[in-house]
């Protein structure tokens, strides 16, 4: 069996968590939920930190922990590779002794490899206190990494890092992503941490999984309404880059087939993969298709849902949703008004415009 199954039952306090999800076996999977709805406690059950009641934990076919089977494998004996808040370094030992501490057994290559990857050579004969926060952050990850974990969990690794430490450490998480063959579970309130890096997202609402699935399906799904204003909706999109056009800086993209943006120029290949945002206030509509216009991008699609959205006695916006291919959705937030005086239905043919300078990349670009 490939993949991760995270399935468990727990009383904690007063809140009793039924946890029951499947994850792949590479990437960043993301949790992602309110203050107490679990997502630590869900970590610390995978890493044998605190015992569920009854489930099965099962990293890539090797049970960590099963009920019925009578298996709770030991926390030294589970090739967990955990990462907390803080980084937790040994003050005594130099970058280079806590990196070590984490290997059981030195494999030189794949050090050189990780040391590489988080830029790490500079800091190797420094102690943790002539470190920047995001620099012990870095350690802490290697020194994870060097431990070769089956799954390596992160408890919101940035979230005592200010804002200039975590633009540092975020492009080294982005590789890490692409570069280790080891899946990660990575815990965060933070939607930016979220759309930057993960692949997959888990909802975690009550004590249960309220969705699970790709970033981009649950990104577009109900349960992460309650986290973005209505004037704040946005879609998401995993993209590949087409070609460029030097001459105006702009590059193509392609969301699906037969589906292609004009974007600011991106700095990868053709070929290269890349994560797009479109703000749905960056969208407009119009029912036929529209000739001599300065925007460089008009897709066509068909309605597949219409949500209004009140502000007052009089006046609403509505947030308009467009199928542009299959498993492609582009998101429009509309006034009334205008929603009224098109005439829109659901299942309508309608022409999309999105200004190419209004999409944001929310992610490295990879070859």
């Amino acid at each position: 069996m490939t993949g991760i199954q995270i399935r468990y039952q727990q009383q904690l306090g007063t809140q009793f968590f039924d946890i029951d999800l499947k994850l792949p076996a590479k990437g960043i999977s993301a949790i992602f939920g309110r203050s107490g709805a679990g997502k630590t406690s869900l970590i610390n059950v995978v890493a044998g930190l605190k015992t569920p009641s009854s489930g099965v934990i099962d990293i890539n076919g090797r049970h960590l922990f099963d009920s019925q089977a009578g298996i709770d494998v030991p926390v030294h004996k589970r090739n967990v590779g955990y990462v907390f808040q803080d980084a937790r370094l040994f003050p005594h030992f130099k970058v280079k002794g806590n990196l070590l501490y984490g290997a059981a057994k030195l494999d030189q290559a794949y050090y050189q490899q990780i040391i590489e990857l988080l830029a790490l050579e500079p800091l190797l004969h420094r102690f943790p206190h002539q470190l920047s926060g995001g620099e012990k952050q870095r350690v802490a990850i290697g020194r994870a990494l060097l431990s070769k974990p089956d799954i390596l969990l992160m408890d919101e690794p940035l979230a005592s890092l200010d804002l200039p430490r975590k633009r540092e450490v975020l492009p080294f998480l982005e590789q890490l992503a692409h570069s280790i063959e080891v899946p990660i579970i990575y815990v965060s309130h933070s939607l930016n941490e979220v759309l930057r890096l993960a692949q997959n997202l888990v909802v975690i609402d009550n004590g249960k999984v309220a969705a699970c699935g790709t970033l981009e399906e649950v990104w577009a799904s109900n349960e992460m309404k309650p986290w973005q204003s209505f004037s704040e909706r946005s879609s998401l999109f995993e993209a590949h880059v087409v070609k460029h056009n030097h001459e105006y800086a702009l590059s193509q993209v392609q969301l699906a087939p037969e589906v292609n943006l004009w974007v600011q120029k991106i700095e990868g290949e053709p070929g290269s993969s890349v994560r797009l945002q479109v703000r749905a206030n960056d969208v407009s509509l119009v029912l036929d298709p529209p000739s001599r216009t300065s925007i460089r991008n008009v897709l066509k699609g068909v309605i597949s849902s219409i949500e209004a959205h009140s502000h007052g006695e009089d006046k609403k916006s509505v947030s308009v949703t467009i199928k542009l291919a299959e498993g492609c959705l582009l998101v429009a937030t509309i006034t009334g008004w205008a929603c009224d005086d098109l005439d829109l239905k659901v299942g309508m043919d309608v022409f999309t415009q999105i200004k190419g300078v209004s999409v944001t990349q929310k992610d490295v670009v990879l070859s």
